[in-house]
């Protein structure tokens, strides 16, 4: 049995002290394939690097929400100005072409904790699907409570764009729409909360050809894992419980998802 986390962040500093165990934790678990998720340029830099080393580690470039404001220009006359920095994102193309870089993100909005402001938000997002779409990438898209705008700039988007939404916690309406864009949905820990209750109806009506097991690592631990630095290897539970959601065997669940993963990234089928 083969497992392909979708979203993953090995670059962060807690896997610092034991960043080669991990992965060789989940290897040891069937975690074959892991696609580990820039927040900015430079862990975008050290994802890359990650990729490189790892078999099996693919590589996503991009700037999250979170760090939007860090892609305006800064200049001492105007220094709230929503005018694009176009260097960060040369460098985002130049690092797509890297080998093991499959995707462009994390990407999206984040309306919850507005660490950057929401027009700068919006600007760094549409400016990073016209990069996708011109890379011919996939996105991987972030979204806290900015339904709205994030179909709105996904509209935008070239036709052609392809992606996921990681971590869908959003509602069936949103869970409608993405299908019908075309759009992977991506399952994380939260499928295993008690609390979560309106996750198992949703993700029963996603076609199985849609769906992706993620970690999110190394936050958002699965049960029985809650409270724990998360880490790849935790994907089997995500997984475990989704296939007792939908009636299926895990096996079956593990090469479906693995398979999804594999078409939506453009990486080989023998993996």
């Amino acid at each position: 049995m083969q497992l392909f986390d979708s979203h993953a962040h090995l670059e962060s500093p807690r896997f610092d002290p034991d960043r080669e165990q991990v992965i060789a934790r989940a290897i040891s678990v069937g975690v074959t394939r892991v696609l580990s998720c820039g927040s900015d340029l430079a862990t975008s830099e050290a994802e890359v690097m990650l990729a490189r080393q790892h078999q099996g580690v693919y590589a996503a470039i991009g700037i999250h929400a979170h760090e939007a404001s860090s892609a305006l220009r800064q200049t001492p006359d105007k220094p709230q100005s929503l005018e694009l920095d176009e260097r960060a994102f040369e460098r985002l193309r130049e690092m797509a072409m890297e080998r093991g870089v499959v995707a462009v993100g994390e990407i999206g909005l984040d309306y919850h904790y507005d660490f950057s402001p929401r027009e700068a938000q919006r600007l760094v997002l549409a400016r990073q699907l016209a990069l996708a779409g011109e890379l011919g990438l996939p996105v991987i898209l972030h979204n806290r409570e900015s339904d709205e705008d994030l179909r709105r700039a996904v509209e935008a988007a070239p036709r052609s764009l392809r992606g996921m939404l990681h971590c869908f916690l959003a509602d069936q309406k949103m869970a409608d729409w993405a299908l019908a864009r075309g759009l992977y949905i991506g399952v994380a820990g939260p499928i295993t909360f008690e609390k979560v209750r309106h996750l198992p109806n949703i993700v029963r009506r996603v076609p199985l050809d849609r769906l992706l097991v993620e970690t999110d690592a190394p936050y958002l631990a699965p049960h029985p894992k809650r409270g724990q630095r998360n880490e790849p290897a935790f994907v089997r539970y995500v997984a475990e419980r989704l296939a007792e959601i939908l009636g299926l065997p895990l096996e079956e669940l593990a090469q479906r998802t693995t398979e999804n993963a594999c078409r939506l990234f453009r990486i080989s089928q023998d993996c």
